[in-house]
């Protein structure tokens, strides 16, 4: 075990902490002391409260101190997303609208992650309202992943994944609306997960797609993401669409790391043109190495799941175009032209114009066209139609395996800039991924090596039905295990890494 507190794992730190060996307060000085030092080269985070965070650290410590039975998270700092309302720091959605705002109430989110006794070091940055796959969105700046700073983290929540990978904080929140988790994730060479549409509260959480968000945790291993996953889950009264049910088995299922007679599907639709050699090489040697652990592997066709990618990008963007409309100038955040001069639509529009970066833009006009009269069935109830076609699909091959896997995403990271301007390209980074937002299943995304061409990091996906969470954490855990990576200081060789 590394001495190194940024370099343990959120296990062996909740360990360690509980039995007086650290302190919370040492523990959470040394990621402050880790985010002085790197962050202005990686900017994952767009807001840090130094005595906020070690107030909250001494804290554990006098309660640890006075014998209070704290959990098993207890005293580990985390970063969150800036995506969750929090009532002792700024909420933006790295959008210019929201700059400066203090939310009154805490996201369910939040408030458990404070009872679970973990530290919120800072709120991370990421693309604006959750828009996009690089983190190159933010009204505040890039992210960079720390692997090659030169590269994205991924997004939307980008600044999540390149804070745990540059050893910033053990853990993270993000949301996951097409990939958001995962996919950086993959990139950035963590563990992801995307909880069952419902199985994590949405309350607090700033609306993109009201069908498809859901928050889940990021972690550099399998336990450490699957402890995050059950001290923020569960059912919520206050979000409508929370499921009343226990929240899966998946602590025990991220210690089992057994797949002996687990059946194994690998999509046959995601491969093929557009995928880089290197991803599909580490990809198909973990299909060999689950079956080599006693699993049967079989092929699965899911056909829907070619269309998956343009019904996401007609269902999101009209959701987003609805839930954005709340962004008027009239209650809160920014007001531009506010001199007497104008009148209220021209307030309104001017400060969206000014409040909003393009790819939201972009978005709202699509989703806006998408729902218009004469339109609406040709686009978005086509696009409805479509989805349930892919929930049918994973239906059917659920009722034949156990879980499904594929790459979590087609190429490692790319260069900053390289698709910006190419919004189609972009979206292709959750070709992967998305089914599974349009299904509400479970996936996970764990790390599967290193890219030869490039030497960064692969994901591997694993899908699950619906509150069948713990069988992603099952196989999760079994690659990590089986390829040496469960160290918690480095999920895989970080000799080369920027930062």
């Amino acid at each position: 075990m590394s001495t190194d507190p940024t370099r343990m794992s959120a296990h062996e730190l909740g360990a360690a902490i509980r039995s007086g060996e650290l302190s919370s307060a040492a523990v959470t000085e040394a990621h402050l002391d880790r985010i002085a030092e790197v962050d202005g080269n990686v900017n994952a985070f767009l807001h840090v409260d130094r005595d906020a965070a070690m107030e909250q650290a001494r804290a554990v410590d006098t309660r640890l101190a006075a014998g209070e039975d704290l959990g098993p998270l207890a005293g580990v700092p985390i970063a969150h997303k800036d995506l969750f309302t929090t009532t002792d720091m700024p909420t933006t959605a790295a959008s210019r609208i929201l700059e400066g705002w203090q939310p009154p109430y805490d996201a369910t989110v939040s408030q458990r992650l404070r009872d679970a006794g973990l530290v919120i070091l800072g709120k991370t940055n990421m693309d604006e309202f959750a828009m996009g796959s690089s983190t190159e969105n933010s009204a505040y700046g890039v992210s960079r992943n720390p692997w090659d700073l030169s590269r994205v983290p991924g997004g939307s929540s980008g600044g999540s994944s390149a804070a745990v990978s540059a050893f910033e904080a053990p853990l993270a929140t993000g949301t996951d609306t097409g990939g958001s988790i995962r996919q950086p994730a993959a990139v950035c060479g963590l563990v992801g997960a995307k909880p069952t549409y419902g199985g994590s509260s949405r309350y607090g959480v700033i609306a993109f797609a009201s069908s498809l968000d859901t928050p889940g945790p990021f972690g550099r291993t399998v336990l450490d993401t699957a402890l995050l996953h059950e001290a923020f889950s569960g059912h919520d009264p206050r979000d409508s669409t929370s499921i009343d049910a226990p929240v899966p088995p998946v602590v025990d299922a991220a210690t089992r790391a057994d797949v002996a007679g687990m059946r194994i599907g690998v999509v046959t639709e995601l491969d093929g043109e557009g995928y880089q050699p290197g991803v599909m090489q580490r990809f198909r040697e973990s299909v060999a190495l689950l079956e080599s652990l006693g699993a049967t592997v079989v092929n699965v066709s899911c056909p829907s799941f070619e269309t998956a990618l343009s019904a996401y990008y007609l269902i999101a963007p009209s959701e987003c175009s609805s839930n954005l409309a709340r962004f008027d100038a009239m209650r809160y955040g920014l007001r531009v032209a506010d001199d007497g001069d104008h009148g209220t639509e021209d307030v309104m529009s001017l400060t969206r114009a000014e409040g909003f970066g393009p790819e939201v833009k972009r978005r709202i006009m699509l989703g806006t066209y998408a729902l218009s009269s004469g339109y609406y069935d040709a686009y978005y109830g086509s696009a409805q139609q479509v989805r349930t076609l892919i929930k049918r699909d994973f239906e059917a091959a659920f009722g034949d395996v156990d879980v499904l896997v594929s790459p979590t995403t087609p190429t490692t990271a790319f260069p900053l800039g390289e698709r910006a301007e190419d919004p189609m390209a972009m979206y292709l980074a959750d070709l992967c991924t998305i089914p599974t937002n349009l299904a509400g299943n479970a996936a996970l995304s764990v790390p599967c090596g290193l890219a030869p061409e490039d030497g960064l990091p692969v994901g591997l996906q694993v899908m699950a039905p619906a509150l069948a969470d713990d069988r992603t954490y099952r196989v999760g855990a079994a690659v990590e295990a089986a390829l040496g990576q469960n160290n918690g200081g480095a999920l895989l060789t970080r000799d080369a890494v920027a930062v």
